[in-house]
């Protein structure tokens, strides 16, 4: 029996996927790095590697990934996460739900099967069943990849030219300007002490649909209300 994966074709599906994607994904997080600990007080693996692809850095790993892709996992309710604007960057994330945490936009890396779904809910993710807003079709990264396992050909984790990255940079950045990029770049944590996130499950969920913010209006100036002085005080008699 011919495996999805194999009618699509290898050479494909490597286009499609990224050597560090699964590694990524697989990798282990928020423990005690073993080559730094007690050396550093900044030992905790929340770092990862695009192009070794190997096991999760701390913050005093980067002096030997010097120029290299380095994302930084978060958590969430005790899941992984990675922000928007770093991963975005290398791979199409577009089917997955985004959700805001902190002003910050985010995607989780793996699965979340939810036993029941709410009331009312008409979407799930198609591989884990978690309850999803509309316009998607899976909860994570790895939930997308499962669907390309199973060969859906309208799939892909590559990026498709300037024109898809400047259609997440203006979802992002048009959003009041309230996503920053401090802390997401490797040369930045190295001074920034790593953090966790927390959010309340789907509380926090966006659409990821593209929000115009209109100008707010100008203050006016009322130059009547200037110049006009104040009477003369009258006392009371007595």
């Amino acid at each position: 029996m011919v495996s999805p994966i194999g009618r699509m074709g290898k050479e494909q599906y490597d286009e499609m996927v990224p050597a560090w994607l699964i590694p990524m994904l697989k990798a282990t997080y928020f423990g005690s790095c073993s080559f730094h600990q007690g050396v550093s007080n900044k030992t905790e693996c929340n770092l990862f590697c695009l192009d070794c692809m190997g096991h999760a850095l701390c913050s005093s790993c980067l002096i030997h990934h010097k120029n290299h892709r380095v994302v930084q996992i978060r958590r969430s309710s005790y899941h992984n996460v990675v922000r928007v604007n770093e991963i975005q960057k290398y791979i199409d994330i577009s089917c997955v739900q985004t959700y805001i945490i902190n002003s910050a936009k985010i995607v989780f890396l793996n699965e979340r099967p939810q036993p029941r779904p709410g009331k009312g809910v008409t979407n799930t993710c198609q591989i884990c069943g978690r309850s999803l807003l509309d316009s998607f079709r899976f909860c994570s990264l790895g939930c997308k990849l499962g669907a390309m396992k199973s060969g859906d050909p309208e799939l892909t984790f590559a990026l498709r030219g300037k024109q898809h990255s400047n259609r997440y940079d203006f979802e992002i950045h048009g959003i009041g300007g309230s996503e920053s990029d401090d802390s997401s770049t490797p040369n930045k944590m190295l001074k920034a002490h790593p953090y966790n996130l927390d959010i309340g499950g789907d509380r926090s969920c966006s659409s990821g649909e593209e929000t115009t913010i209109s100008p707010s209006t100008p203050l006016i100036f009322n130059h009547t209300n200037a110049r006009r002085r104040k009477g003369i005080p009258h006392r009371a008699p007595f």
